[in-house]
């Protein structure tokens, strides 16, 4: 749920901060008082499209902050965050905005910086904000489908994971089918350049390390003077006269004959004997490195062509070795499928035909759990309409098959919601419906099925209630409150019936301070609470009979509250 909002300089807003709680929450007020303003806030919360317009004036940005709790821990919003990489604490999410009077929008969720996109994404996975004129998820064609997937439940959605297994397959076959397709020209010049590309790397008798290898052996080659000068400097300082092995051999000598008559010696003339014979045969091995040693300058011209050669061939195939063996298998793999692509055509086809056959299989089976469901939606639907008083409306979830040719991943169903508000009317798509007052009580109908299914948090409406009165009015206001025993509901309304049925009542008002105008955000709590639901019925005269009426229709309200608990 919105636990808490933030806003700053936001239209006549200098700073105000206001607590929700669960249930429903009424937000009441005269007209231009800017309770709408709370609302376009939070719709800019949510990712809605926003300009430097909405800064109070003489500001430099409006900043708006939501502090939401999502108790669910498998509710989608979370993975949707882990996907982009964003930690949630406690399931705490805190989406905030800022808006800059240059128009460029900052976004952040938990702190971290989101593009407007991912802002959108999230925030459309906990609220859901319908106005009376604004085209929501219920009134786009394409979501239908959705919303009667989620009602169908589990089961459907097995099927569904069934057909989309099978799909993802067929529609990978088609791409590399379509790929093979190409012109004769277009594939006479790939075969062509493929086969270039193999013979060049196969002659070119690449093997791992071998570069590192190379680099080592010129850099012997190219230093070979110095390399044989320091060997034989050390050969002459170790097997000289009077030189190393001379002095450390004397010393050998001396120390085994102290060794003879002391004990403690011993260890010390054995360290020597020791170093005598490991120096006498590197001297040994250092003769035999300078007898062998033979400057090649053609072999330095080999290694530096080879250089040359494994340079050329990185540039145009891999950054290293291994990168360039590895696109040769992959090209070796594609030039097999195109020198034998008529047969692999006509084994690919075969496949394609039995897997248009399997769809044609799981996708009948998804229309059926479909049709099924879609009963149960409208009865449900029925229902709801009839304690809305319009038992004449009629609701229908119309269905259309698509070919083959046009499946996607809903399979091949085409679903939208029809409805007919009068009888003799025909049915019409749920999207064309123009009645004000019709048409906020059919998306009352529908949210009150459709909320416990789609997972959001918290449910908006901006004054779905204009239009009706008398029975009707406290028809609605008790299918908001039922709204709100699964998802918070915060309502903008101008019907004391609404008003009445809240779980928290705010009054918003506007007023001037020092040349400026301002508004406020106050519970009504007590008394105060009849009054404004006095002021609701009368209008500004506040008199006992509508108080009366006030103190009534509250007491009455919290009695069907008890009720429905």
């Amino acid at each position: 749920m919105l636990k808490e909002l933030s806003i700053k300089n936001f239209a006549i807003i200098e700073d105000l901060t206001v607590s929700f709680t669960n249930g429903l929450t009424v937000l009441t007020g005269e007209t231009g008082a800017g309770k709408s303003i709370i609302i376009d806030a939070i719709h800019l919360l949510a990712g809605g499209r926003g300009s430097q317009e909405f800064i109070r004036h003489g500001a430099k940005k409006a900043e708006l902050e939501g502090m939401f709790i999502i108790d669910r821990p498998d509710h989608p919003v979370f993975s949707k965050m882990a996907d982009v990489g964003i930690e949630s604490d406690e399931g705490t999410i805190i989406l905030r905005r800022d808006l800059n009077e240059n128009g460029k929008s900052v976004c952040r969720v938990n702190g971290k910086l989101v593009t407007i996109a991912i802002l959108r994404e999230i925030g459309a996975s906990i609220i859901d904000i319908h106005g009376q004129h604004e085209t929501q998820e219920l009134m786009d064609e394409k979501q239908h489908i959705h919303l009667l997937d989620q009602f169908a439940g589990s089961t459907l959605e097995k099927a569904k994971e069934s057909y989309q297994s099978v799909f993802r397959t067929y529609k990978k076959l088609k791409r590399e089918m379509a790929s093979m397709k190409e012109s004769e020209q277009q594939i006479a010049q790939r075969i062509d350049l493929y086969q270039f590309q193999t013979n060049e790397i196969d002659d070119a008798s690449l093997r791992i390390g071998e570069e590192e290898e190379l680099y080592e052996e010129r850099k012997r080659l190219q230093n070979y003077h110095k390399i044989y000068e320091s060997i034989a400097n050390a050969y002459e300082s170790l097997n000289g006269d009077s030189k190393g092995l001379d002095f450390i051999g004397s010393a050998m000598s001396e120390l085994e004959d102290a060794a003879t008559v002391d004990e403690q010696i011993v260890e010390h003339s054995a360290t020597v004997s020791n170093a005598f014979y490991s120096l006498q045969d590197t001297a040994f091995s250092l003769k035999s490195s300078l007898d062998s040693m033979e400057f090649e300058p053609e072999r330095l011209n080999e290694v530096e062509q080879r250089l040359a050669v494994l340079q050329s061939m990185k540039r145009k195939y891999g950054a290293s070795v291994e990168d360039i063996l590895i696109y040769r298998e992959k090209i070796g793999e594609e030039l097999e499928k195109l020198i034998n692509r008529d047969e692999r055509l006509q084994v690919d086809q075969q496949k394609i035909h039995q897997l248009e056959q399997d769809l044609e299989v799981e996708a009948e089976e998804l229309t059926i759990l479909r049709k099924k469901a879609a009963t149960e939606l409208s009865k449900a639907i029925h229902q709801q309409l009839k304690e809305l008083y319009m038992e004449k409306a009629t609701f229908e979830v119309h269905f259309e098959q698509r070919s083959i040719a046009s499946l996607d991943q809903t399979g091949a169903d085409a679903v939208s919601f029809y409805i007919s508000t009068n009888v003799g009317e025909p049915l019409k798509p749920l999207v064309k419906i123009a009645s004000g007052g019709e048409l906020s009580r059919m998306m009352l109908a529908l949210k009150s099925i459709f909320s416990k299914h789609v997972g959001v948090t918290s449910i908006i409406f901006d004054e779905v209630d204009t239009g009706v009165s008398g029975r009707v009015a406290q028809a609605i206001a008790e299918k908001i409150a039922s709204i709100a025993t699964h998802s918070q509901v915060l309502c903008i309304s101008h019907l004391p019936q609404v008003a009445a049925m809240s779980d928290q009542h705010y009054l918003i008002q506007k007023e001037v301070e020092g040349n400026r105008t301002v508004t406020s955000v106050n519970q009504v709590v007590g008394e105060k609470r009849v009054e404004e639901l006095s002021r609701m019925m009368s209008g500004a005269e506040i008199t006992t009979a509508t108080l009366q009426h006030a103190a009534e229709l509250l007491s009455n309200a919290e009695e069907r509250k008890i009720l429905d608990k």
